[in-house]
Parts: structure tokens; C-alpha cells; sequence
């Protein structure tokens, strides 16, 4: 059976990732207590013990204000590990999927980023980020970057949580509305990522398949909202009662330690052609993880 070496398995997408991949292999699931990202000789060992047949890597430092008085252990986590498990994948000829954000671009362009745009970081979490796909190409295995953004989902800490509680606790909410991007539900990351791996995988298919497709990706639902716009369908659809004041506000007006891009929205157009496959628009992903932390 084929070996899946999974990494956070506890985080928003690495929770899912565990269950959408389970019908392609044995899937070895790692959390920080089985493997610190932080030690590369740790990350060597647990690859050649195990020996995938692909490593996929939700796994990151995600704190993005932390890691602007934590870059070395940031860079640790998202620049150096990546680069690890990427030349251990090389000598087993396994294929490597890692996830990125829209952090690694500044946000002035007027339009959607596509993979060829140029990186330009604002924040020590972009940067780090930015290291580690870096390190992945450098390294020269077969890999799969799928940059995504502004992930949500029913459990562990995001936006969509965040505001709920808060829509309890408040009458009024001061939400920024200057910086656009696209909410991505992680049920429909995990799932499109199964189904890559399904289509790379499928007997009959050969390893020139594999590499052919290795390359980034931007993997985001479709259409794009500010937070102030999302936050305000997150109540709607919640049907949240009493409805507390959404106040749009500037950025400046909520300032914090990283700096956001003002633009994070990625076009998708690579992945459906190469694949075939999108996420959907954010509202439909957002009413159906809804529905599911209603059942939770």
C-alpha cells in the first residue's frame, strides 16, 4: 500500500487532509509531539524511517504576528523544514505537496496574482514562507506548492470562529474592509488535494505524470470579499441573533505587528487546467461549513 507521510495532523487542514487521503494509502500522521519541524535531523530521521511514497506538509507556523519577534523559529518551521523534507523526498523519488499563502506578494497588484507573478513579502511570515518554497525547488524533487489564503473551518482558531464568538461576547464589531482576498473553506483544500493525488496516482499512470505536473498551483475558492464583507455573510448565513454592528474600518485603524497584504486574491485558472478541479465560490463553502459547526 502506498505510504502518506502527513504532517499536523491537528491544524485546520492537516485535520481534514488525514480523512480526504485515507482512501489513497496508509496514511502515517504526524503532529509537533511526534515531530518538530524546527529539527532538521529529526525531520530527516522520521523520512527514512518511514520512507513515503509522498510527503504532504500542512504543517507551518502560522502565527503571523508571532513571527515578527520569532523569525528564526518562523523560518525554521516554514523556510528551512520545507527544504528537509524536500531533498529526503528527492532520494526516495517521492513526490512532496506543501502548502503556501498569498503572503509571499505584496498586495498592490490590481488584479488576481497568478504563480509566475514576482514574490515580494511584507512580513516576516511571508518571507518565511517565501524561504521555503525556495528551498523546495532547490532541491529538486517532485513537488506540488499550492499557495492558498484566508483559511477557515469549523474547529481550531480562524476568522469564521473567531467572529462568531465574538457576535455573542459584543454589540459591535470594527472589521477592516481595505484588504480583499478569498476565504478558503480547508474541508475543499483537503478534498482538491485528494483529488490531485488521485489523478497522479491512477493505475495506469507513470511517473513522467508526476513530473510533468510538479510545479505551485494556487489553490483558493473563487470570488473575493473584504473581511468586512465576509464577516458580514458569516452573520447572515449564521443567522446570528441580535445581529451586532459591523463597523468598516480602514487598515490603519487596526494595526498589527505584520503588515497584510491589501490584495490576496490568486487566480485558480493553472490548477483547473492542469487538473481539472476547483474549490467552488467562498459562499457556498462557507454555508456548507456552517452547516457543519451547527453539527458539531
Amino acid at each position: 500500500m502506498r505510504k502518506i507521510l502527513l504532517t499536523g495532523k491537528s491544524g485546520q487542514v492537516g485535520w481534514e487532509l488525514q480523512r480526504t487521503l485515507a482512501p489513497l494509502g496508509q496514511v502515517i500522521a504526524l503532529d509537533v509531539a511526534d515531530l518538530d519541524l524546527a529539527q532538521p535531523d529529526a525531520i530527516r530521521r522520521m523520512v527514512q524511517t518511514i520512507k513515503p511514497d509522498i510527503i504532504v506538509n500542512p504543517a507551518a507556523h502560522t502565527a503571523v504576528d508571532k513571527a515578527e519577534s520569532e523569525p528564526e523559529l518562523a523560518m525554521a518551521i516554514n523556510g528551512v523544514a520545507p527544504g528537509i523534507f524536500a531533498e529526503e523526498a528527492r532520494k526516495l523519488d517521492a513526490l512532496l505537496v506543501h502548502y503556501s499563502t498569498e503572503y509571499i506578494f505584496d498586495g498592490r497588484k490590481p488584479g488576481a496574482y497568478v504563480e509566475d507573478d514576482t514574490p515580494t513579502p511584507l512580513s516576516v511570515y511571508g518571507k518565511s514562507k517565501l524561504a521555503g518554497e525556495q528551498a523546495i525547488r532547490a532541491a529538486g524533487c517532485r513537488h506540488l506548492i499550492l499557495r492558498t489564503s484566508w483559511v477557515y473551518g469549523a474547529r481550531g482558531k480562524n476568522f469564521m470562529l473567531t467572529m462568531l464568538r465574538l457576535a455573542r461576547e459584543r454589540s459591535e464589531l470594527r472589521i477592516v474592509d481595505d484588504q480583499i482576498g478569498a476565504p478558503t473553506w480547508c474541508r475543499s483544500l483537503a478534498e482538491v488535494t485528494a483529488l490531485i493525488l488521485a489523478q497522479l496516482y491512477a493505475p495506469g499512470t507513470s511517473s513522467e505524470t508526476v513530473a510533468q505536473a510538479s510545479g505551485t498551483y494556487h489553490l483558493t475558492s473563487s470570488g473575493s470579499v473584504s473581511w468586512h464583507g465576509f464577516a458580514a455573510e458569516i452573520m447572515r448565513m449564521a443567522a446570528v441573533q441580535p445581529m451586532p454592528r459591523l463597523v468598516a474600518i480602514p487598515s490603519h485603524e487596526y494595526p498589527t505587528p505584520a503588515t497584510r497584504p491589501m490584495n490576496s486574491v490568486m487566480s485558480n485558472d493553472k490548477l483547473v487546467r492542469t487538473f481539472g478541479l476547483a474549490t467552488g465560490d467562498w459562499r457556498d463553502n462557507l454555508q456548507l461549513c456552517l452547516q457543519e459547526a451547527r453539527l458539531s
